[in-house]
């Protein structure tokens, strides 16, 4: 039996898909331009408008078709002074069930100061008995511009999902000029239908999303208490440190996305990915 069970791991272990992407975009006579592009594994990233003076844009894409526990996928992105560069997803992630081990994600972004990043990907959209462990490290340099939209859906509502139980660790740092500036980490283990239930965290929503942008500060606030009422879910917002976040939770994953939008564009991100909108 043992012997079984030590030759089933090995082929598990065969099969597990790995990816990572390592992008630097710089600019060249006021043009945005990739100057690094590196993709091994299963992620590969297309840039649908080639350069631009204002914000490159930069599609990954996943072609393993998903992730599932044992998946290990890393991204790096840089932008240089003063380049702009826009990332999305080709389609919303969907993270699979797992029989023990983890999916893990590591994201690190890096802005010098004059650039300008928007990393906006679709939806996560996680699946019953997921196992998700996700890093997200952003190192600002003074004068650099960022936002970050990351939209998290428990189970496809159309086809009466639901992630009863599972694991989501997600942790968030952002420094500024070597200075921690902003620091969170969100964990739900195990019943994590009967945690969304509580009101304290989605009150039966299903649909949460968290959006940070630097600089920030209470005219973006405003702005987006100013569309609360438009939303289909609930929306929350507040500036400190340099920063503006706002936090969202929604019934199903379409009500949320169109929230989401909603609450990036008040935030001032003027050029929402094209993929947002279809």
């Amino acid at each position: 039996m043992l012997a079984n069970a030590s030759v089933d791991d090995d082929i598990f272990a065969g099969n597990r898909a790995f990816g990572r992407i390592a992008l630097t975009v710089a600019a060249e006579a006021g043009v945005s331009r990739r100057a690094r592009v590196h993709e091994a594994g299963a992620l590969r990233v297309r840039f649908p408008n080639g350069a631009s003076r204002e914000s490159l844009d930069a599609v990954i894409v996943n072609t393993a078709g998903g992730m599932a526990g044992g998946d290990r996928f890393g991204i790096d992105m840089s932008v240089g002074a003063g380049a702009g560069l826009t990332v999305t997803t080709a389609a919303a992630e969907k993270i699979y069930r797992s029989h023990g081990p983890d999916t893990a994600l590591d994201i690190k972004l890096d802005v010098a100061a004059g650039a300008a990043l928007a990393w906006l990907p679709q939806e996560t959209i996680l699946f019953d008995r997921v196992r998700l462990a996700r890093t997200i490290d952003v190192t600002l340099t003074p004068g650099a511009s960022l936002i970050v939209a990351e939209a998290v859906v428990f189970g496809r509502a159309a086809m009466g999902e639901t992630v009863g139980d599972g694991r989501l660790f997600d942790r968030w740092r952002v420094r500024l000029d070597g200075k921690l500036i902003f620091a969170e980490t969100l964990r739900l283990d195990d019943a994590i239908a009967q945690r969304l239930k509580q009101r304290a965290v989605a009150a039966d929503g299903v649909a949460i999303a968290t959006v940070l942008k630097f600089p920030g500060d209470e005219t973006g606030v405003a702005a987006v208490r100013a569309i609360g009422e438009t939303c289909a879910g609930e929306v929350g917002v507040s500036a400190w440190n340099g920063l503006a976040l706002a936090r969202l939770v929604a019934k199903d994953g379409a009500c949320l996305r169109r929230d989401l939008a909603s609450v990036v564009t008040a935030l001032g991100e003027r050029h929402l990915p094209r993929l947002w909108l279809n």
